[in-house]
């Protein structure tokens, strides 16, 4: 059994914001994603109302008096407007919104990151994007093959995500692209093709992952033909020396970056830090003032988000038990290629760890976790197989 060791004190957890724009132009096969198509520009102006009074409500409930004004005296670390398609949202739109959450829990020198697709129409209000406050873009390149991003039912074409790429350096300093790898068709020479075209264009930072076919996609009823798991294997591999050697290092499952340039919103949740979930199917994770730690989330349908906040209607909200606990922080954390400090489990949880050695020796003698009395990671081969580790810590 896992024993206490202390409450926790909330203002000693990192607290970042989450916004969910769930609309896009149009749903892409692979995506599981709470998103949905036919988008009403017409919503613009009550949606971001809602995610202002949204945030409002949550300020001034907090799960007490106590919890309220704790989470008005805590920074933002960062603030993350996901998707979704958020870049179908006007320059104007996105400043109202972070104007009005800057009234509310002052942005300071906070990471604001916008996630956007290369389409012309939302690459043009990357100036008013700047503008309003946006200081991290993320743009959802996928690939630099017009035959891949046809596969993968991308609206955007090869040249467009180029120009997005080149429009969006001259207003922001930090570029991440996405872009997956493990496409239909495609091969070491071609995958290697994209990865060097993005590295080249992006300003440090990359999210390089493989495409897998998730349930309730159209990919998962209709599949597509990957690449066999050899090819799969060889791409991997390929694409770690060619980011190695353009200064990019793996800090977590699916980002690389050169020095300096870690999304500090991803770090947030992988270092098991609170953030606020604002937004149709937006979940949070925040710390108590009696040391509890609640997961929360909202409806994931627009209509009845909108319909909610109108109503008042309480977050849903529920703990995580400490028999969960320490599943949750290893599940976050082992992400993390460099792992982290034994002692951050108990700041983040107030738990004592010692309940973790069984597991942990178990993961050890198998070569999975690295013998480090200081720091919970994985080894590199661990960090192959971080499903089937993550799974010992949650009993699966």
């Amino acid at each position: 059994m896992t024993e206490s060791v202390k409450a926790i004190e909330p203002t000693s957890v990192p607290l970042a914001l989450y916004v969910h724009i769930p609309w896009c132009e149009r749903k892409c096969p692979y995506c599981d994603f709470n998103s949905h198509e036919q988008f009403d520009p017409a919503l613009e102006g009550d949606y971001v109302a809602a995610l202002l009074e949204d945030l409002s409500q949550q300020l001034s409930s907090g799960g007490s008096d106590s919890d309220s004004t704790r989470l008005l005296k805590r920074d933002l670390t960062s603030v993350f407007i996901g998707g979704g398609t958020p870049s179908l949202f006007s320059g104007g739109a996105i400043g109202e919104l972070l104007e009005g959450i800057d009234q509310l829990m002052s942005l300071g020198n906070a990471e604001v990151t916008l996630e956007s697709n290369p389409g012309s129409a939302e690459s043009s209000r990357y100036s008013d994007y700047r503008a309003a406050g946006v200081n991290r873009l993320s743009i959802g390149v996928q690939s630099f093959n017009d035959a891949s991003l046809k596969q993968l039912g991308r609206i955007h074409d090869a040249d467009q995500a180029r120009q997005a790429t080149q429009l969006a350096a001259r207003y922001f300093d930090r570029v991440n692209l996405d872009l997956m790898h493990g496409l239909p068709e495609q091969d070491v020479s071609t995958a290697m093709s994209d990865l060097e075209e993005a590295i080249a264009r992006c300003s440090g930072h990359l999210s390089w992952y493989q495409l897998t076919i998730e349930p309730n996609t159209a990919f998962w009823s209709r599949p597509p033909e990957i690449p066999v798991e050899d090819v799969l294997a060889d791409i991997q591999d390929a694409g770690e020396l060619t980011l190695n050697s353009a200064g990019f290092q793996q800090y977590e499952v699916s980002a690389w970056c050169q020095p300096g340039q870690e999304s500090l919103h991803n770090l947030n949740y992988w270092t098991f830090g609170d953030y606020l979930g604002i937004g149709a199917g937006a979940h949070g994770k925040l710390t108590q003032t009696d040391g509890a730690i609640i997961r929360t989330r909202r409806t994931r349908l627009p209509a009845d988000y909108l319909a909610a906040i109108r109503a008042d209607k309480p977050i849903i909200s529920a703990p995580i038990t400490e028999a969960d606990l320490s599943g949750e922080f290893m599940l976050n954390v082992l992400r993390l290629k460099a792992g982290a400090a034994r002692d951050l489990f108990i700041q983040r949880t107030g738990l004592t760890p010692d309940a973790l050695e069984p597991m942990l020796s178990r993961l050890q003698q198998r070569g999975l976790m690295a013998p480090d009395a200081d720091i919970f990671k994985t080894t590199d081969l661990g960090f192959r197989f971080l499903n089937e580790v993550i799974g010992e810590f949650l009993g699966e």
